[in-house]
């Protein structure tokens, strides 16, 4: 039983203020010094490299905390460019690029944004495929209002937002794990509000990829992309991480990207890793392929409460 606190009707502690100006004026000067601040309100205390430990704790407890409040048990995490838009929109941006270099056409880098434009268009493709893959994703399990398997992607913009959309599209949340950059990046407006969050470091941005992974979805993409597909590789080809299905959307694009046989002849991996991963190129495909690798090994996508 909660005990009632008794109010005093009068304070303990009498205010300076309350006796002559100066003292008001000397404590007015105490309680604004930085100093005063209490340690949790204080950002720019925070901000000090010494509190770097406090922050990185405080950085993997936040997301834990509420994404197992919101029941969030498993997701499906999608990377991939952040510069592939929707066809519309790649459409669009070609159209601009052949008109720029009509009015200079020995302009040498106005032929070059008009090839990558080209190209841009053909992959904008792999959007589709992403926003139909997180319409699966959403429609999994117990339908859109059950959130124990959901898309989780970097909360960009691009292919990312496809898959957020995608379950955005039949009602379904999904999450989004922002980063702050240089230049500055804004979420997605496809992502559920109460289930994006912002990091500061890569480190544990990725450590909460995996926390809650069932499968690794990567879409063509660049650094970043590559950056999350073989950290994931990695960790589970050195038995740090349990054994998860990882696709890799667009066979083309990947054996250009990276040639992994090249890795294995050259002994730098064995060829047992070249098996680490599969390719796919649509939707069912990639979400037939998951569900078919745990139903091999006995388990559900979602694990059971």
């Amino acid at each position: 039983m909660k005990r009632k606190t008794r109010r005093r009707r009068r304070p303990a502690v009498s205010s300076p203020a309350r006796r002559n100006t100066r003292a008001s004026a000397a404590v007015k000067r105490i309680v604004e010094s930085p100093t005063y601040r209490r340690s949790d309100k204080d950002v720019d205390f925070l901000q000090r490299d010494a509190l770097r430990p406090s922050r990185l704790q405080l950085e993997f407890l936040k997301p834990d905390l509420l994404l197992a409040e919101a029941k969030v048990q498993a997701t499906i995490v999608v990377f991939g460019g952040t510069r592939i838009s929707e066809p519309a929109v790649a459409r669009r941006s070609l159209e601009e690029a052949r008109r720029a270099l009509a009015r200079r056409p020995a302009d040498r880098e106005r032929l070059r944004k008009l090839r990558v434009a080209e190209r841009i268009l053909d992959n904008s493709r792999y959007y589709v495929v992403a926003r139909e893959l997180g319409r699966l994703v959403g429609l999994s399990g117990g339908g859109p209002a059950d959130c124990k398997l959901s898309v989780m992607t970097g909360g960009g913009p691009g292919l990312m937002e496809a898959a957020n959309r995608g379950a955005h599209d039949v009602g379904a949340r999904s999450v989004g794990l922002n980063i702050t950059l240089p230049e500055e990046q804004y979420p997605n407006p496809y992502i559920t509000p109460e289930l994006c969050f912002q990091f500061r470091y890569f480190a544990l941005r990725k450590m909460h990829f995996l926390l809650r992974a069932r499968a690794l979805v990567a879409f063509p993409g660049g650094y970043g992309t590559l950056d999350e597909l073989f950290e994931t590789l990695t960790l589970i080809q050195t038995g740090k991480v349990r054994p998860l299905p990882i696709v890799l959307v667009g066979k083309t694009y990947w054996q250009q990207a990276f040639d992994v046989e090249f890795l294995a002849g050259e002994g730098s991996i064995d060829p047992e890793d070249t098996r680490l991963f599969r390719y796919a190129e649509e939707a069912k495909e990639i979400w037939n392929h998951i569900k078919r690798w745990y139903r091999r090994v006995g388990e559900s996508i979602c694990p059971a409460e």
